[in-house]
């Protein structure tokens, strides 16, 4: 703890530096996986990299104090050890606990314990006034909550308390396949109804004829004769492409049974190697056959951490969709249909999502990002990932993200603000309360940051006249268009980065196979 304060102490007499001249500031974390693109400048940037411990774990209030910048993979290390695993793991090992919290992130036990955010008993908040305050579910709820969906335009989290629950060595995945959406959306519904034994479910739509839905429990022995089936290791195989062999396999035989039997952190890892199936784009953009050999060779480069340092510095991602968006299960055979007939981009990731706070009035109290909402948002979302290629032409890509923007608002959804939003502003804070937020951020001296708009937003116009600024500019983006510069620059900013080697030194610790089968 005494780290932990020297730390935040240092967080706190900067932004009272930039505070009094009110100077704008963004938080500098040290690495991301968010899709949008970083606006670090040393002259206002609040360093907060060195918050990366896992301060405390009890055991008897299965509770654990964590920094911000303890990504997923670490946190789970570090609880494992106690036989504890937090409610809620998102599925990239490089998601930062913090970014979890701000970031309305979730996953297949979502369903039950909601977001992230709603497995926080309270948090450690530095304002941007300097002022080290606390805040929980019934202390100072306004900026709790506000906090967990302001994206640091409210301060800067420096310290959560984490709930978790014990641990089981495995997770025994049943799937099921299903060939109509109506029934995908009501069998979704009966899986993740009240009293229910599931601890995990999601789905993947490989079209709007064929789902596999994956319910999952944890428990602590395997069946006799059975082995565990795997996914960390270079030599097996990836989460998305072992679903796609099985779904074949139901196409073959309707009346198959299937169960696997997966170490726990493989299964809550399992989409990391190949960024859920987005890892195959990067195999079509270089050319370079897809195939279990080229995936092993290649292993070391598939993995989250590397591909989002490459997605950043190459700006690919400007010619692609990706977007998570909610609606209510009511709504959600019309979106599948939407999607097929204006995007068409399969596989498609399905996500329960408990959407409703708990804590009464106050829980609800001074939030812009109204999922929560009690006269307008059902107890329960249905998540829907749309990640894949859209257009090389940037005002098209354009367009068929705002076309989804719009198909998402009339049917009554939400979509995660992790990605780039390409709201007008009157149409972003028609979507959430600017009242609300602005009067929260007044209360707590947050008014000259950045607000939540400014960080998502994506203006084509400014982007085009920077690059029409100059020939020099415009020659850059030019040159920048000829396959294949960008991504052969961005896997090289991913190697120097660092996160490259870091990524072979976990994966030659998996390739080990651990004494521990969790």
């Amino acid at each position: 703890m005494e780290a932990h304060k020297s730390a935040v102490e240092a967080v706190a007499s900067r932004t009272r530096q930039l505070f009094e001249t009110r100077t704008p500031f963004r938080v500098y974390h040290g690495s991301t996986n968010s899709t949008r693109r970083s606006q670090r400048r040393l002259d206002n940037t609040v360093d907060t990299s060195g918050l990366n411990r896992v301060v405390h774990v009890d055991t008897a209030k299965k509770t654990a104090l964590v920094e911000p910048n303890v990504p997923m993979d670490a946190l789970v290390e570090a609880t494992l050890e106690h036989g504890l695993v937090p409610l809620v793991v998102m599925e990239f090992p490089g998601i930062t606990v913090g970014g979890g919290f701000s970031g309305t992130s979730g996953e297949s036990s979502s369903f039950r314990h909601g977001s992230f955010d709603f497995t926080i008993n309270w948090i450690e908040i530095v304002l941007p006034d300097g002022e080290v305050a606390r805040a929980s579910k019934t202390e100072q709820p306004d900026l709790f909550w506000g906090a967990a969906s302001a994206f640091g335009t409210l301060g800067v989290v420096t310290l959560l308390e984490v709930q978790l629950r014990d641990a089981r060595q495995y997770v025994e995945l049943q799937y099921r396949h299903i060939e109509d959406f109506d029934q995908v959306v009501k069998t979704l519904q009966e899986e993740t109804s009240e009293g229910t034994p599931n601890d995990y479910v999601d789905a993947i739509t490989f079209s709007l004829s064929s789902t596999i839905i994956c319910t999952g429990r944890l428990v602590d022995a395997l069946p006799h004769g059975s082995n565990p089936q795997r996914f960390l290791r270079s030599r097996d195989p990836w989460f998305s492409v072992h679903a796609q062999r099985i779904q074949k396999r139901f196409l073959a035989d309707p009346s198959a049974t299937i169960t696997d039997h997966i170490p726990l952190r493989d299964y809550l890892f399992r989409y990391d190697r190949g960024a859920f199936w987005t890892g195959r784009y990067a195999f079509r953009y270089f050319l370079t056959p897809f195939n279990r050999i080229t995936r092993f060779l290649l292993n070391p480069f598939m993995h989250t951490r590397v591909m989002y340092r490459a997605l950043h510095q190459s700006g690919l991602s400007d010619y692609y969709v990706v977007q998570d968006v909610g609606v209510p299960y009511s709504s959600a055979t019309d979106l599948a249909i939407w999607l097929d007939q204006h995007l068409s981009i399969y596989p498609l990731w399905l996500c329960p999502l408990r959407t409703r706070r708990e804590g009464g009035p106050a829980a609800h109290h001074g939030l812009h990002a109204e999922f929560a909402d009690p006269d307008r948002t059902p107890d329960a979302l249905l998540n829907f990932g749309v990640w894949g290629p859209a257009s090389f032409n940037r005002r098209e890509c354009v367009r068929m993200n705002r076309d989804l923007e719009g198909a998402v608002q009339r049917l009554g959804g939400k979509k995660w603000l992790y990605a780039q939003a390409f709201y007008t502003e009157d149409e972003f804070w028609a979507h959430y309360d600017r009242k609300a937020y602005d009067t929260l951020r007044e209360r707590y001296h947050a008014g000259h940051l950045p607000s939540v708009y400014d960080k998502v937003k994506v203006d084509v116009d400014a982007e085009e006249a920077a690059a029409n600024a100059s020939w020099a500019a415009l020659m850059l983006v030019m040159l920048w268009r000829v396959w294949p510069l960008a991504g052969l620059y961005g896997v090289y900013k991913a190697v120097m980065g660092g996160d490259y080697l870091l990524q072979k030194t976990k994966q030659e610790k998996a390739e080990g196979g651990g004494k521990k089968s969790v």
